[in-house]
């Protein structure tokens, strides 16, 4: 069974602990209705970006906690 499993990162990437502590997640549904639910949690507590890894192998990231409109501009 795969494990879905979230990294929390500044945005010059470096790993940062999250506010909230995540569970592994058994789909990649189950960990995206997470992030969902707790990304401004973990925005206010110093993370602002995330990756997404399925058993150690990087699915996508890093993807801004900030959305669109409230994005910080990037270089």
């Amino acid at each position: 069974m795969a494990a879905w499993t979230w990294r929390f990162e500044k945005t010059d990437g470096a790993e940062v602990q999250p506010a909230v502590q995540p569970e592994e997640f058994t789909t990649q549904g189950d960990a995206e209705s997470w992030i969902g639910e707790y990304w401004k949690d973990l925005m206010e507590g110093g993370a602002d970006q995330v990756r997404l890894f399925e058993d150690g192998t990087e699915i996508y990231g890093p993807m801004s906690l900030y959305g669109e409109d409230a994005a910080p501009s990037q270089p």
